[in-house]
């Protein structure tokens, strides 16, 4: 089995069974990963590229420790301090690390399209690690895949993703990978926070009802609010949003049901989740982080499948 794509820029592109193939490699290498020697020479003579234009830190440390226990070369990129910062462009900066003989191209931008630009220009397979505010897919794959993990599968489940949707990628991600496995989901927020858009053209339910969107889920994806997206103020003050948002222990306790809390991360602690719920046993946000690792070893171990592929072909 192989994946129907040869990049992996975002989830809208994939079908269902590409999913579910990433999950079952992942379930693998997630059993490597409790080994005591936690490598693998699948990779081994590949070169991999990180190239970061952007801030991160768990997406950045989690493919690069994917890529170390599949026995691939790393070589990591960061804008500030680059020839980017002399004005080179995307496609030069890109092409004279190719010239090195990289074999594959994770990559993480703030302009939307970013990775779908360069897909139509270099010959690699492309992983994007986030682009703007449009998608980051391998976070969502190991959200729905932790969500299985816990509740034994995604599909008919209710998830409510929570917080600022309009500017999150984790949020649109999340969507597409919810209901191509068969999930039913409800975004909740402030009005000025989540789309006009959302309900007709995604299919998913809208409240603005926090209470709401909790007693109805299964699973809460609490999402942090970015700041640094919004050009304007959206909502009165965080202690405002945090008053009418927030999700903490004494809010859980007084559901009529327990349900399972994630965040992507980093949680803005006290804003949009306590740490009495962030660390509380309903939450699987380190498993998450756990199953991070497990889920970019398959997505990288797939995609070098279909470059050896596309070499031999060309041979």
């Amino acid at each position: 089995m192989s994946l129907s794509v040869k990049h992996l820029l975002g989830i809208r592109d994939l079908q269902r069974q590409d999913i579910e193939l990433i999950f079952k490699t992942a379930d693998q290498f997630k059993e490597v990963l409790q080994r005591p020697i936690k490598k693998v020479p699948t990779l081994r003579d590949t070169t991999i590229v990180n190239l970061f234009f952007e801030n991160s830190t768990r997406t950045r440390i989690s493919f690069e420790l994917a890529e170390k226990r599949l026995g691939a070369d790393t070589i990591n990129f960061s804008a500030s301090g680059s020839s980017v910062s002399k004005g080179e462009t995307l496609i030069d900066t890109v092409n004279n690390i190719l010239s090195m003989k990289v074999d594959m191209v994770v990559m993480r931008h703030s302009a939307t399209g970013a990775p779908h630009f360069l897909a139509r220009h270099i010959n690699v397979p492309i992983l994007n690690a986030g682009d703007g505010i449009n998608e980051h897919p391998t976070q969502a794959l190991l959200d729905s895949f932790s969500i299985r993990e816990k509740l034994g599968g995604v599909e008919g489940k209710k998830i409510a993703i929570c917080g600022d949707v309009m500017h999150s990628r984790v949020a649109l991600s999340n969507i597409y990978c919810l209901k191509k496995l068969g999930a039913e989901v409800t975004v909740v927020g402030p009005p000025t926070l989540i789309p006009k858009y959302m309900a007709e053209a995604l299919g998913v339910n809208v409240t603005y009802n926090l209470r709401e969107a909790l007693e109805w889920c299964d699973v809460a994806n609490v999402l942090r609010i970015q700041l640094e997206r919004q050009n304007t103020p959206l909502f009165s003050s965080l202690r405002e949003y945090s008053l009418a948002y927030g999700i903490n222990r004494e809010l859980l306790d007084s559901l009529n049901k327990e349900i399972v809390i994630m965040h992507p991360g980093p949680i803005n602690r006290g804003v949009e989740l306590n740490s009495d719920a962030a660390d509380s046993k309903q939450s699987i946000i380190l498993n998450q982080v756990e199953n991070g690792v497990a889920i970019r070893m398959a997505a990288l171990y797939l995609l070098a499948g279909e470059r050896k592929k596309m070499l031999e072909t060309e041979n």
